[in-house]
């Protein structure tokens, strides 16, 4: 530790590049496949929206399963080892995605990537094409989730011992932003790797990034009271919290782990996972469907300048207004006096309603493809911006040493959400697009009326998260071990 000096190090910035970095990397690797499937992978194996939603949705399921016990296993490796394994695991299975197609091909005895496209749409060959790759595409994002259900358990458990209660949602927007970023730079790299080596080699580069992260981590992060980078003067604004409490107590919200099952029985658990369950499933749709729907809709191919252009300008959008909403809840708590968790909660219900905006994409994006993105892109922002505080509220509420194992179980409800409305959607739109002219809603006919009903859900499903949050949870209390 070095001599206290009048000014804080403020080493916990780096710590939290380092969490923006690896946000940004785990997002680039789920994007790779949601802005190659439509233009690149689905010509090759004869894919339908059914086929995509089953990957997604099973991606979606797999994720919220694993993530069950992610933050459990976080806490007990240490929030150093856990990160570490969680990106190596993910970024081999970012990397083995490339090989899909070469084995696809072996075990169907089609010769050439050209003799792929040329089978004939709907024949049997094309079927067990169709059905071989997405059985190992869903191996591949299988390995994919068990790493990346690691990422949001441990980065909350460095955000809750670096950072004093009141500048944790800020610091989770910061990094969290990440996920922005990492949407925001997807379909400027991306469809251009895909276009010029091969769809094979975007997965491969993308998934090899993370690897690099892991020497950073490895050499620069240790617990605040180790960091030969964090003075005397940091640590005490970081432990501001811890004012007034006995050393037993440090001691126990550092040390003392919750027994798993045991978290199911506070009402601050079950807020937190509907929290989750409810929106994360929003987010997850826009990202991994957007792309489809701008080349659907309007006919803008991930690789075409306008297509990229919607794309970059919607998570510009999602990325510039999110980071400012982390801001919010510490003005809460200055000027106004509230509890942190109080704050949160006002902020998270202006969030709320920011979704709500896409009840107008559909019915705009008759004049522009630019109304849908924009409208989406601050839909996007709400999302992040409520994300970051509700993360912030198991901070708030749990001891540090169980704040994993609660982002876990929360993950895993979000997951569960994700799967059924990925799943959901492949499915329906594939029944509107067969329906035609006959299903119709809002003036919308076919597949375009199916993306108006998702859309309607994802409107509604913050400001229901967030009253029945409130019931649960109606002020603030911590939990005390006993």
């Amino acid at each position: 530790m070095t001599t206290q000096t009048t000014r804080p190090s403020n080493w916990r910035w780096v710590i939290c590049s380092l969490l923006f970095f690896a946000t940004t990397i785990n997002y680039l690797d789920r994007q790779v496949l949601s802005l190659t499937w439509k233009d690149f992978i689905a010509p090759e194996f004869h894919w339908t929206d059914s086929d995509y939603g089953d990957i997604t949705g099973f991606f979606s399921l797999f994720y919220a399963g694993v993530s069950l016990f992610a933050g459990k296993v976080i806490d007990r490796l240490g929030s150093r080892k856990g990160y570490l394994w969680a990106i190596f695991v993910w970024s081999l299975a970012a990397c083995m995605h490339a090989g899909c197609g070469w084995l696809t091909m072996h075990i169907e005895g089609v010769e050439s990537t050209a003799a792929l496209r040329a089978i004939e749409s709907g024949s049997a060959l094309a079927l067990a094409v169709a059905s071989v790759s997405v059985w190992l595409f869903l191996a591949c994002r299988a390995l994919l989730a068990l790493g990346e259900a690691g990422n949001f358990p441990a980065a909350i458990k460095v955000t809750a011992l670096y950072f004093p209660k009141k500048d944790r949602a800020f610091s989770t927007a910061l990094f969290n932003s990440g996920a922005s970023i990492g949407a925001l730079a997807a379909p400027l790299c991306i469809p251009v790797l895909a276009h010029m080596w091969g769809w094979e080699m975007a997965f491969i580069i993308i998934g090899a990034l993370g690897f690099v992260w892991m020497g950073f981590w490895a050499r620069l992060y240790s617990a605040p009271e180790h960091s030969c980078h964090v003075n005397a003067a940091e640590l005490a604004y970081i432990r501001q919290d811890e004012a007034g409490e006995s050393e037993a107590q440090i001691q126990a919200e550092e040390h003392d782990t919750i027994p798993f099952w045991r978290c199911f029985t506070f009402r601050q658990t079950w807020a937190f996972i509907t929290g989750k369950a409810l929106t994360d499933g929003v987010w997850w749709f826009f990202l991994f469907w957007t792309p489809a729907y701008f080349s659907d809709q309007y006919g803008y191919a991930s690789y075409t300048p306008m297509g990229q252009a919607l794309i970059f300008t919607l998570y510009l959008i999602v990325t510039v207004v999110s980071i400012g909403g982390g801001y919010l809840p510490r003005i809460f708590v200055d000027r106004m006096g509230m509890n942190p968790y109080a704050g949160r909660m006002r902020a998270m219900l202006l969030f709320s309603f920011l979704p709500m905006l896409a009840l107008l994409a559909q019915p705009l994006g008759a004049y522009s493809a630019w109304w849908p993105a924009i409208i989406i892109g601050l839909a996007g922002a709400g999302h992040q911006a409520w994300s970051a505080n509700l993360y912030s509220t198991i901070g708030d509420m749990f001891p540090t040493s169980t704040v994993a194992s609660i982002v876990g179980i929360g993950t895993m409800a979000g997951g569960i959400g994700a799967y059924v409305i990925n799943k959901g959607s492949g499915m329906f739109f594939d029944y509107a697009a067969a329906r035609g002219d006959a299903f119709e809603f809002f003036g919308f006919t076919g597949k375009p009326a199916g993306y108006m009903i998702v859309f309607c859900i994802c409107a509604v499903s913050y400001i229901t998260a967030w009253c029945i949050m409130k019931l649960l949870v109606p002020r603030y209390r911590k939990i005390e071990i006993d």
